[in-house]
């Protein structure tokens, strides 16, 4: 059995409420619920895999719209004593699934300044969430493959969240044709 996650059950519109060899968990948005939630998922149940699905704003300005595989995070909002940014005090700077993909950093508040984005660029990351850190160190401390598929809903900049609410639904769309051929679901 597999784990279908995504942060916010707008996310997963497009899909079907039952989905065969899937479980599905909507976390809520942000590091702290994604690591409560998913913690508590892994707690209760062995999964095979767990598939996150979900939107992102693309920092790459040359990134495609379309949907991105992840293969690592770091955390964009913390620093570490010498005031490191994207370092945290005791976990690691960054985390990966193992997979070939995208960088992605991740934060706990919505991305939508073009002066947020231009720190954030120069690390290399093609996107920026809210949960994929968390999810990613949530699988490795339990020890579960995990696959991470982002859909561009935005360019994280000026007007990004009137972007992303007018975008969610197009991703889940483009997310779900993505599950079906990736899982033949």
């Amino acid at each position: 059995m597999k784990l279908l996650v995504a942060a916010l059950a707008s996310e997963l519109s497009a899909f079907p409420d039952a989905l065969p060899g899937f479980d599905r968990l909507v976390t809520g948005p942000g590091k702290l619920q994604a690591t409560y939630a998913l913690t508590r998922a892994l707690d209760a149940n062995t999964y095979d895999e767990i598939v996150v699905v979900g939107t992102a704003g693309a920092i790459d300005p040359e990134l495609a719209h379309g949907v991105h595989e992840v293969s690592a995070a770091f955390q964009h909002d913390v620093t570490d004593l010498d005031g490191i940014s994207g370092q945290h005090v005791s976990l690691p700077a960054r985390v990966s699934n193992g997979r070939d993909g995208v960088l992605i950093a991740t934060g706990d508040h919505f991305v939508d300044d073009a002066e947020v984005t231009a720190v954030i660029r120069p690390t290399g990351a093609a996107l920026v969430d809210m949960e994929t850190y968390a999810y990613i160190w949530v699988a490795g401390q339990f020890g579960v493959p995990i696959r991470v598929f982002r859909a561009v809903s935005d360019s994280a900049e000026d007007g990004a969240l009137t972007d992303w609410r007018d975008a969610v639904a197009r991703c889940s769309v483009q997310l779900r044709d993505f599950i079906a051929d990736a899982y033949g679901v």
